[in-house]
């Protein structure tokens, strides 16, 4: 049974904007595909899986079935060149080899990989162990972290309304739950020092491919560290927190298909007048124009069972005033917020569209 479309949805679809996604296979890839299908001005024109190529959709993930999606095809296909928006759910490392040829194709390239986050390519070739293959665009991509760069956005999306193609690069996961947890405070000049950060992902955060910690018998039941100190997120909060040296990063691996839970802690400057009230208030006040951000009430602490399946954050923030410090909380989805709905949401802000359109905003209640 085919899923049914209004005729209001059937007419936006027929001036719908025609989307690629590269890498449709994998967990992100696969989450956008998911999105797009329901989007009222894409239409999922291309996805490309090396592996899955010939096959539908459906065979690798049976929610598809009765879903209007074209089967996959090669990375190579040639009808990505006649895309106006083209998502990259490939590894690290393979989005610098299609990135730009899309873009001088004229194709808007939206990037879920590590790729274009870093803006030094000598920091991206010393934590991915590998030479950026186009550092030039590294100067003129916007960084895919809508709520903390506006700016970029809204450049993006005026060269995007001018003809031109824009390359995003979207920020991480672990990133993303952390800055956004972190980034009033410390924009707010309250901190100082050391940023400790304490996140726990579910395993859909370490790819498709089961290895040894990700495989159900060693991950079910069992809670662990890993990439202790030396964790390839690490720069990238830095560079968005503007903490160069200072961010203190530790991951761990939780037995959940899906959610992230980051926990920051942060030093109080000295002289930062801060009380738990102000503080409450100043996250408020920080996030109120953003539609995919919730502050929580004082006192309540994100959850990752409240925003899995949708794109929006849940913040949390406490004044631990007995030892001088803020402990900041972000709860996302790592695979909505945290890679395809991040994405999604840099497509509609620079394709001209409201930024939560297409996009869940509303968690499962139980």
């Amino acid at each position: 049974m085919n899923i049914a479309f209004s005729n209001e949805r059937r007419e936006a679809m027929r001036m719908a904007l025609q989307a690629g996604v590269m890498g449709a296979a994998g967990f992100a890839g696969v989450e956008l595909v998911r999105l797009l299908a329901a989007h009222p001005a894409f239409d999922v024109k291309v996805i490309t899986s090396d592996a899955e190529a010939g096959s539908a959709l459906s065979d690798t993930y049976p929610a598809f079935y009765g879903v209007d999606v074209p089967p996959f095809t090669k990375h190579d296909d040639p009808a990505l060149l006649d895309c106006d928006v083209v998502f990259l759910a490939v590894p690290h490392t393979a989005a610098m080899k299609y990135a730009p040829r899309l873009l001088q194709a004229g194709v808007t390239v939206i990037d879920l990989s590590a790729d274009y986050r870093l803006a030094d390519p000598q920091a991206y070739e010393q934590w991915y162990a590998t030479p950026h293959t186009s550092p030039e665009l590294l100067e003129t991509r916007a960084f895919g972290l809508p709520e903390l760069f506006r700016d970029d956005m809204a450049r993006a999306a005026a060269d995007h309304a001018a003809g031109k193609a824009v390359l995003v690069g979207c920020a991480g996961c672990y990133p993303t739950a952390t800055s956004l947890a972190a980034a009033p405070a410390v924009r707010a000049g309250l901190t100082d020092g050391l940023v400790v950060v304490d996140a726990i992902s579910g395993v859909t955060g370490a790819g498709k491919k089961a290895t040894p910690r990700t495989h159900f018998c060693f991950a079910n039941e069992n809670l662990e560290a890993y990439g202790v100190g030396s964790h390839r997120h690490t720069p990238e909060i830095e560079q968005i927190l503007g903490k160069p040296g200072e961010v203190l990063f530790t991951p761990h691996l939780a037995p959940l298909g899906r959610g992230l839970l980051s926990t920051v802690t942060l030093r109080v400057a000295p002289g930062a007048d801060v009380t738990a009230e102000g503080l409450q208030k100043l996250y408020e006040d920080f996030y109120r124009d953003s539609a995919l951000v919730t502050v929580l009430p004082a006192g309540v602490q994100p959850k990752t069972s409240s925003v899995v399946g949708t794109a929006r954050a849940h913040v949390g923030v406490v004044y631990a005033e007995r030892v001088g410090a803020i402990v900041a909380t972000g709860a996302i989805d790592n695979l909505c917020k945290g890679a395809a709905g991040q994405a999604l949401q840099c497509a509609n802000i620079v394709c001209g569209f409201n930024e939560t359109c297409g996009l869940p905003g509303i968690g499962q209640p139980v």
